[in-house]
């Protein structure tokens, strides 16, 4: 028997205009979040959709959600409205967005409207102060070091079973000690910290996505969400492409006095970003095969080390890095799990 279920279908019930809810399963997440559909049913009203946000709170923390989602709705970033709360339980009831994920209206005639408006929310966010009851954590060197290290201690030793040396070791120290510097060196700003195409929905008639997924917020980075978004690992587009949505949210952000940077710097700092996110994300997703069970996730780490292998290339202090890993770990990866996928076109 499902007694969270259970538990959250006798919560919604509670609440005027559920008192029949059968919630409906609409996803699940990398975390322990469960989320379901119920209807709202009032006399003379139109029937209306509502999600459930179930967050065992032996697992999941509701607080940093609601702050920041109160915080963020009030300052017109397009979050969902929070309709009902029972923190001790970990259940939210939350304004529905619907199904339309950003991931599958792309196409190559959507593309620069949807990835222009989600680069124009992110300034948004970009400008949005802590909320004072929930000050944001710091994207700082302890937390750039221990997202870094998931990349070798899950996917490459744990997963693809590669016995490191000391020389592969140094080697890690020293690419992950530069990505850390730029990191660190760049304007802070409030981040989104997984803003990307599953997390952002296509709402009809409104310009703005709506932006779920958002309670890990930091202070961080100013190019760390234009990563997310822009080198997408469940969703890869041309140079050309990527280089145009940066300028354009390079100088968004800075119109906003976000950043005071010029183009090449800008891009550099995105460039390096990019490559401590994907070492994370990779990680990450071996992670969630090995601990969680969720093997779907393996599929997406050619992709995001192809990234890697990608902006290494275009680096002169990551050359020796950039050897190891096309000549030690790509290799693995292609056996493990999957080819890197090879250049795509204007359609994803």
């Amino acid at each position: 028997m499902d007694t969270r279920l259970q538990l959250l279908t006798d919560w919604v019930r509670q609440i005027p205009g559920f008192n029949s809810a059968s919630p409906e399963p609409v996803s699940g997440d990398a975390s322990f979040r469960r989320y379901f559909r119920v209807w709202r049913e009032m006399p003379g009203q139109p029937r209306t959709p509502f999600i459930v946000m179930d967050a065992p709170p032996a697992h999941e923390d509701c607080r940093p959600f609601v702050a920041i989602a109160e915080h963020w709705h009030r300052h017109g970033v397009h979050v969902p409205a929070i309709e009902a709360q029972d923190l001790q339980q970990g259940l939210l009831l939350l304004e529905d967005f619907g199904d339309r994920l950003m991931l599958a209206e792309l196409d190559g005639d959507s593309a620069d409207t949807l990835y222009r408006q989600a680069l124009d929310e992110l300034v948004r966010i970009g400008q949005m102060p802590p909320p004072a009851n929930y000050p944001l954590p710091a994207y700082d060197d302890a937390l750039l070091d221990r997202e870094m290290a998931l990349f070798p201690d899950w996917l490459l030793e744990q997963h693809l079973e590669l016995k490191l040396d000391n020389q592969d070791r140094a080697l890690l120290e020293t690419a992950f000690g530069l990505l850390k510097e730029s990191a660190l060196a760049q304007p802070e700003v409030t981040v989104h910290r997984d803003y990307h195409s599953r997390n952002l929905l296509i709402r009809p008639g409104q310009a703005a996505p709506g932006v779920i997924d958002f309670q890990d917020a930091v202070t961080g980075p100013v190019t760390y969400d234009a990563v997310s978004l822009l080198k997408d690992c469940y969703v890869h587009w041309p140079e050309a492409d990527i280089a145009n949505w940066l300028e354009h949210y390079r100088q968004a952000s800075l119109d906003a006095g976000l950043h005071r940077a010029d183009a090449d710097t800008f891009r550099q700092w995105f460039e390096l970003m990019g490559m401590q996110r994907h070492l994370k994300a990779a990680g990450i997703f071996a992670r969630l095969a090995i601990r969680d069970g969720k093997a779907g996730y393996l599929a997406d780490i050619p992709r995001t080390v192809r990234y890697i292998r990608d902006a290494s290339a275009r680096q002169p202090a990551f050359r020796h890095f950039h050897e190891w890993l096309c000549e030690v770990v790509i290799p693995a990866i292609e056996e493990r799990i999957g080819p890197l996928p090879a250049a795509e076109a204007r359609q994803p």
